[in-house]
């Protein structure tokens, strides 16, 4: 039944956290892609997973940190969307399983050419 819940919870985070970037007055953070959502700890703790395609280290930091700024304006967007009385607290993370996915897709091309 908990797993259900969570599920359901990352489902929701999902649809409401690009809702709630696109409300804000930052247009770096207006046009970030989320690629996932991972609740932990009991949904107390949601990690969401941006798409870093277009940054490099410095703009990413850049953008964490004005992330976890705006994460209580994030939350309370949630809240109000959903009637929740509380919203898992929202860590911010860029998903660099896409390059590691493309690191290994070139390794297996390599492999292939040799033999």
């Amino acid at each position: 039944m908990n797993d259900v819940k969570v599920l359901r919870t990352q489902s929701v985070l999902k649809e409401l956290i690009p809702e709630a970037l696109a409300s804000l007055d930052d247009e770096e953070l207006k046009n970030l892609c989320v690629i996932d959502v991972e609740c932990r700890k009991g949904r107390y703790d949601a990690f969401v997973f941006l798409d870093k395609m277009h940054f490099n280290l410095a703009e990413q930091e850049k953008i964490l940190n004005k992330l976890k700024k705006a994460a209580r304006a994030l939350q309370n967007y949630c809240m109000a969307e959903q009637g929740w009385y509380k919203a898992p607290n929202l860590h911010f993370k860029f998903d660099d399983s896409l390059e590691q996915q493309n690191r290994i897709d070139e390794l297996f091309e390599k492999i292939k050419a040799k033999k």
